[in-house]
């Protein structure tokens, strides 16, 4: 893909982002969709009948089927081929996660086999490790998980109390320590596992093997939901690790762990993309065949209405995700294209786009429980019912706002990662920051009136950043290094956000399916309308709600003025245009969008 004109990771904010510059995944090649074909393939006539069973914590199937998935190369995805892996780019990757993610508790299972169990190895391991370890992993005759969270070290993993003792003649470490929250724990032959050696203050990270002398796993944990996965406590007790097992550099752990959630967390947005494209797709089944009064519920305007809402936040999550999964895969070329290797390469590049990591993760969980909810609630009372599979998908779903950082440390990542950007010069927040607290005081330009509908909806976008870069240099302002403390202020600013990106990554893929198509695509245009007039009045409330409370006065007068300028928009009859969604949902009988 030739994408010369991508922003650096949180630009999108201060700058615009063209059509052409970013992917949609109406653009995937015929090979990407071959393999998501086999994974859709193994999902639907392996993993998905044996549900049941698998929820009862049946290890032996559980580790059987990630067998299974390793010999049909679905392990292996981003492993490179010289470790016996199938190479592929980021993008692919993130394809096949999305369609494993309509595997209810397995997909965490394989998320957690193929990312944070196997990632660590590939992009800190030395050659030995990559070696040994690999190609085991991308067999599935290794099952690997990821040992950082503690029982007093939640969201502040740095606080670990694991301990790793080098011995005196520096070849193997003694450790001790208790992690919990470990998926794939009861089934995994590998261990990536985090602890501080010494007295040092940093974490480190090592390989531990689960046949090794000291190493026991507890009980699978009884969880709400992705019951199918395996979680449990990790005991580590006189442990010997051998000197060449330490992964990276002594006191790079927390490192290695923060880049390994980035990645994490755009991996969950493109599993929740999949869970809520089979939500949608069994949700529509059912209501197109249960009747009532005479006629199948999805007759019913007020179903119409809930199933084109969960249709169009399935859309924005894929459009952004996707947005951002290219970009990273771009960031990751230019630099190996620059002479740096593709492990370094990968990393730099997931760091890069931190933010957008962070704000698919937020919107993707989130519109998941959104279509889960609504698909319990078209059901009825069947809907609650073990029987069903919605009931199981809103179990499964509300676990994806924990995962990988909770979304509320997601949201202050998304403000705190641009602020400390806009400091370092990355680029330049401040001026424009500015620009917008100068024409909050002019008389407002309306500019040359227009009709054109993307130059209409790049405004209202263009104005939704305004607002977001008057709360924030507002709020910097006047708490400066105290800005951290207010995270109520923080959340509101981060919501604004999630709203813009999703609005603009939303715009920008129907544009591009326009230009592609070479005519104006009207049922697209119903669900962009929608989504942006609705975006609008949530980051109208937030800005509101942030205004009030740090501002007073003719500057508080003055920002509420701005919010209401800012996030003016043109009115939609969202009725008519859910109800045209709608009809395509019902006549398509599943998601096809």
């Amino acid at each position: 893909m030739s994408n010369k004109n991508v922003l650096k990771g949180g630009e999108f904010l201060v700058k615009e982002t063209l059509a052409q510059d970013v992917f949609i995944p109406e653009e995937f090649n015929e090979e990407q969709r071959m393999m998501a074909q086999s994974c859709k393939e193994f999902t639907e006539t392996v993993v998905n009948p044996q549900m049941d069973e698998l929820e009862n914590h049946n290890r032996e199937l559980l580790t059987k089927l990630m067998k299974e998935a390793g010999e049909l190369g679905l392990l292996g995805i981003s492993v490179p081929e010289e470790y016996e892996g199938f190479g592929q780019n980021f993008v692919t990757s993130m394809l096949t996660t999305e369609e494993m993610g309509k595997g209810y508790s397995f997909a965490v299972a394989y998320s957690a086999h193929t990312g944070i169990g196997t990632l660590p190895i590939l992009y800190y391991g030395d050659e030995e490790q990559k070696t040994k370890y690999l190609p085991k992993l991308a067999s599935g005759e290794f099952i690997g998980a990821y040992c950082l969270t503690e029982a007093d070290a939640g969201s502040d993993p740095n606080s670990g109390k694991a301990k790793a003792i080098l011995s005196d003649d520096g070849k193997y470490y003694t450790m001790d320590g208790v992690k919990i929250w470990i998926t794939n724990g009861g089934v995994a032959d590998i261990f990536i596992v985090f602890a501080k050696i010494n007295d040092d203050k940093n974490l480190s990270a090592f390989i531990i093997e689960e046949s090794w002398d000291g190493v026991k796993t507890g009980p699978d944990e009884e969880k709400m939901g992705i019951k199918g996965s395996s979680t449990v406590q990790l005991y580590l007790e006189n442990v010997k690790v051998p000197a060449e097992n330490l992964l990276g550099e002594r006191n790079t752990g927390f490192k290695i762990a923060l880049n390994i959630l980035n990645l994490g967390r755009i991996k969950l947005s493109g599993a929740c993309v999949g869970a809520s494209k089979a939500t949608i797709g069994v949700t529509v089944n059912y209501a197109s065949e249960r009747k009532q009064f005479g006629k199948t519920i999805s007759r019913f305007t007020a179903i119409q209405s809930k199933m084109a809402e969960m249709v169009i936040k399935t859309f924005a999550t894929e459009s952004l995700t996707y947005r951002a999964s290219q970009n990273i895969e771009d960031s990751i070329q230019s630099y190996i294209a620059e002479g740096m290797d593709k492990g370094k390469a990968t990393l730099e590049g997931m760091r890069q786009y931190a933010i957008e990591a962070s704000i698919a993760k937020v919107y993707g969980s989130e519109a998941l429980d959104y279509v889960v909810d609504e698909g319990v609630q078209i059901y009825g009372g069947m809907g609650y019912s073990a029987e069903t599979p919605v009931e199981r998908a809103y179990r499964d779903s509300r676990i994806n706002r924990i995962f990988e950082g909770t979304n509320e440390i997601n949201r202050m990542v998304i403000v705190g990662e641009l602020l400390k950007r806009a400091m370092k010069g990355e680029f330049d927040l401040l001026t424009p920051a500015k620009n917008v607290a100068k024409e909050l005081m002019a008389i407002p330009d309306f500019g040359a009136l227009t009709t054109d509908y993307y130059e209409l909806k790049k405004k209202s976008i263009l104005n939704f950043k305004k607002a977001v870069l008057m709360v924030s240099g507002a709020a910097v302002q006047k708490y400066t290094t105290e800005f951290a403390q207010e995270q109520e202020i923080l959340m509101n600013a981060a919501d604004m956000i999630i709203e813009t990106y999703a609005a603009e990554s939303f715009m920008l893929r129907v544009e591009k399916l326009e230009q592609k198509a070479g005519k104006e695509l009207e049922l697209y245009r119903n669900m962009l309308d929608i989504f942006m007039y609705d975006a609008s009045f949530k980051i109208n409330k937030y800005g509101i709600d942030a205004v009030n409370s740090f501002a007073e006065g003719d500057e508080q007068k003055a920002m509420l003025m701005g919010m209401k300028r800012f996030t003016k928009i043109e009115s939609v009859n969202v009725k008519e245009s859910r109800r045209k969604i709608a009809e395509k949902l019902i006549e398509d009988n599943n998601y096809k969008f």
